[in-house]
């Protein structure tokens, strides 16, 4: 179910009205059945996944909580977050490993068999496994408490309009939200309505319009000047960026409609001044992801200089690979961290 379907222009008023019309102990139960039947409507049998992340991330971060000892802990962190990536990694990552290794085993002489599987890639796999790991980490840190409510954890890590596209919502910012009591605000409905009504303008209007044109360039390439070729690339920028942060304002007013703030997830990236800015503006809940939860903990600026600009390229790398399973992501995300290192 897209926020742009005909499905959603049903589904989504019939969730506002019957929300607002239930008594507060029992929102977080339409929220959850909700958030489930809009995954599902994706592939009904891919919600074990979604299930599965939740219940081991569920049980590690009340393990961890009630351990006393740090060695213990740890082991369950890491446990917990092995578990969920593998999952990850299975069903986004499998077919590309095995692709590469077979390649590279090609460069040596050798003719290995390709093996891959007929896998489908289960809609937002990326976005709430990475809300679930920053979930256990934030309770082993001690920046947040085990959410002891299976139900409403779940509600927190399926909530459906950041579930497929972001923002990667933190613990402390979402999960008191849904279980906090609410009275509709008039003034804060009336901005949901006019950022989704903008989300949607840049999406339908200026994004799928766009789309056609830079498409037919990049498909074949070779039949355009080289001023087709800059205008097409100029095109995809202004294309991407529509589609993306229309995608997520859709997502932030659809939850100011019930009440929930997400966090701002672009800020006007085009007109960054350097690359480090635009970081800090373009896709913000996924850099925020993984500067505190992989550069920091590699040692961030806390380091020598010539660590610090590995712990740049292997931040920028492992975001590349986390965009898609292709070398073409890797090459991106390094290309990323190498213009920080020459910008710092």
């Amino acid at each position: 179910m897209l926020f742009n379907s005909f499905s959603f222009a049903i589904f989504f008023p019939i969730v506002f009205l019957i929300y607002w019309g239930l008594p507060h102990r029992l929102r977080w139960v339409l929220l959850f059945a909700a958030s489930y039947w809009f995954y599902m409507s994706w592939n009904p049998k891919y919600v074990v996944l979604i299930l599965f992340t939740t219940l081991v991330s569920y049980f590690a971060a009340i393990v961890i909580e009630r351990q006393a000892c740090p060695k213990k802990r740890k082991m369950v962190l890491i446990l917990s977050s092995t578990v969920c990536l593998a999952v990850l990694f299975f069903f986004k990552y499998f077919n590309f490993a095995t692709e590469s290794i077979a390649q590279i085993l090609r460069l040596l002489a050798l003719q290995p068999k390709t093996f891959t599987l007929n896998l489908l890639l289960p809609v937002g796999i990326s976005f709430y496994t990475f809300q679930t790991m920053s979930y256990v980490i934030d309770v082993y840190r001690g920046d947040a408490q085990a959410e002891h409510h299976f139900g409403i954890y779940a509600t927190f890590i399926s909530f459906f309009p950041q579930l497929v596209a972001g923002p990667i919502e933190r613990t402390s910012n979402l999960l008191p939200q849904i279980k906090s009591e609410k009275t509709f605000d008039y003034t804060s409905a009336t901005y949901g309505l006019k950022l989704m009504a903008w989300g949607y303008f840049k999406k339908l209007i200026i994004a799928d319009t766009i789309s056609p044109c830079a498409s037919r360039v990049f498909t074949d390439p070779h039949s355009f000047s080289g001023f087709a070729l800059v205008l097409a690339a100029a095109l995809f920028t202004f294309q991407i960026y529509c589609d993306f942060s229309g995608y997520s304002d859709i997502a932030i007013g659809a939850s100011k409609l019930l009440g929930i703030n997400l966090m701002t997830n672009f800020k006007s990236p085009s007109f960054s001044q350097s690359i480090r800015e635009f970081w800090s503006r373009w896709h913000i809940s996924l850099s925020s992801w993984f500067r505190d939860y992989l550069y920091i903990p590699l040692g961030g600026n806390r380091v020598s200089p010539l660590r610090n600009r590995v712990n740049l390229l292997v931040t920028f790398l492992v975001s590349g690979l986390w965009h898609g399973a292709n070398w073409t992501f890797v090459i991106w995300g390094g290309l990323h961290g190498i213009a920080q290192i020459v910008e710092k």
